[in-house]
């Protein structure tokens, strides 16, 4: 399958996937992935691929592993549909080349200081996975995991993971739930939910490189974002939050009015360009947690295709696929190369368990953490 889809044009997938079935009279998603390469058995558990549609034609597939959103198919300027998201066609390579693609990441996204934090007067050390931090729950975060996966309608999914007390070294037994939901205005509902027997630390989000232009043979520099942040965390050397939170006027970081993603993003002479390689940094949000005011909005010229971000949470870092470099291949046999995808990751701010001025992270027996954040598409003409 993977050497049929890599002699095709991106913007040609569409026309090939209609006409095309297996050898075993399988059919293909709209995007071009068959069921069949995500099933695997993993330990006691099966993974899985579930495919979401709307009454408009948009498709959202997903995998059990890592509760991953594994493609994205809407509609450009034009009416056809392109896949806006990058990851793998096949199970396989999800589970054996380390990645974030798509993924629901948990217990902690971002990263923690020195792996370590103090939640009342007891001291957790975690796995480091990153520059001596612990990034994304470290290397056996919850992206990793295959979750309980029950497809309660056409378009929505739940996803939930039982999470042991010491999991990668996190105090409390946590049961997570992630619901998928695709509306008929072309907009992936998020809702994250958690509950704990024991005080520990949550923040959940989705990892997903967008590249809207629907071609990962370019890159995202093109791209227009405006991000509605008169602020961020800054990051030293080994990107981890400084604690300060700096005004983005007069930076490279002022997205409050939309540029293109490269207008000034390899201005490394600007110290916090330099020490995230680019963009990799959250946002301190204006929205103050109302998920009904745009947090973000990325437009591609090539497609017209444009996402707006809502979310219940006060951050969203903006990472531009940085440490993507040429080495890993995705769906369709393209091969991902830098800033060839973008995410935006609404989150609780990095490190926030060791900063105590900062929106807590913390879960408490009897209490119910969610979070909310909405991709919604649309088109410019």
């Amino acid at each position: 399958m993977k050497r049929l889809f890599s002699a095709l044009p991106v913007l040609a997938a569409g026309a090939f996937v209609a006409g095309f079935c297996s050898c075993n009279g399988e059919q293909p998603t709209r995007s071009g992935l068959l069921r069949s390469d995500f099933q695997a058995v993993v330990g006691d558990r099966t993974t899985d691929l579930y495919t979401l549609v709307n009454a408009a034609g948009t498709e959202v597939c997903i995998t059990s592993f890592g509760g991953r959103i594994v493609s994205v198919m809407v509609p450009d300027r034009n009416g056809v549909l392109q896949d806006v998201v990058l990851g793998f066609d096949n199970i396989e390579d999800y589970r054996n080349i380390p990645s974030d693609f798509g993924a629901s990441i948990g217990r902690y996204a971002n990263r923690i200081a020195q792996g370590r934090f103090t939640l009342d007067s007891v001291t957790y050390d975690l796995p480091k996975n990153n520059f001596g931090h612990c990034l994304h729950g470290g290397p056996d975060g919850w992206q990793y995991r295959i979750y309980e996966a029950e497809q309660t309608a056409d378009n929505v999914l739940v996803l939930t993971l039982h999470s042991p007390a010491g999991d990668a070294q996190f105090p409390g037994a946590v049961t997570a739930k992630v619901t998928y939901t695709l509306t008929d205005d072309n907009a992936i509902d998020i809702a994250y939910e958690a509950v704990t027997d024991a005080p520990t630390i949550i923040n959940m989000t989705n990892h997903s490189y967008f590249n809207l232009g629907g071609d990962p043979t370019k890159t995202v520099l093109n791209d227009v974002l405006q991000l509605n942040a008169d602020s961020y965390t800054p990051v030293d050397s080994t990107y981890m939050t400084t604690g300060e939170i700096l005004p983005v006027e007069g930076t490279p970081m002022d997205f409050r009015v939309p540029k293109t993603l490269g207008a000034e993003i390899a201005d490394f002479d600007f110290e916090q360009l330099r020490n995230g390689n680019g963009y990799d940094h959250n946002w301190v949000l204006n929205t103050a947690g109302d998920d009904t005011k745009p947090a973000a909005v990325l437009y591609s010229p090539a497609s017209g295709i444009e996402l707006t971000v809502y979310t219940s949470e006060p951050g969203v870092q903006v990472y531009t696929g940085n440490f993507l470099d040429g080495t890993v291949t995705g769906k369709r046999g393209i091969t991902y190369r830098q800033r060839t995808g973008i995410c935006l990751e609404t989150q609780k701010y990095p490190d926030t368990p060791n900063k105590p001025a900062w929106p807590s992270a913390v879960l408490r027996p009897g209490e119910t953490y969610r979070s909310h954040c909405v991709f919604r598409f649309g088109v410019r003409q």
